[in-house]
């Protein structure tokens, strides 16, 4: 069963990439990036790497904070 959910999860990593990309609108491009990280935290987790996760969780937020306010200083 975690084998399934580990693939349908790296298959939506890859979706959720490439609508990063094409995406036009940056704040809806940071959304979808923060989908990405959350489907990456926990691909870390089925593979047991929960020490791994913690960071990509703690760096996940750091990034996402720093593009939505220098998104919203550019706008400005």
């Amino acid at each position: 069963m975690p084998g399934i959910i580990l693939e349908l999860l790296l298959v939506a990593m890859i979706i959720l990439s490439v609508a990063v990309i094409e995406e036009k609108n940056l704040v809806n491009a940071v959304v979808k990036y923060a989908f990405l990280s959350l489907a990456f935290v926990l691909v870390l987790v089925l593979l047991k790497a929960p020490d791994v996760a913690l960071s990509a969780i703690v760096v996940g937020a750091v990034v996402i904070g720093v593009f939505l306010f220098t998104i919203r200083e550019v706008e400005k």
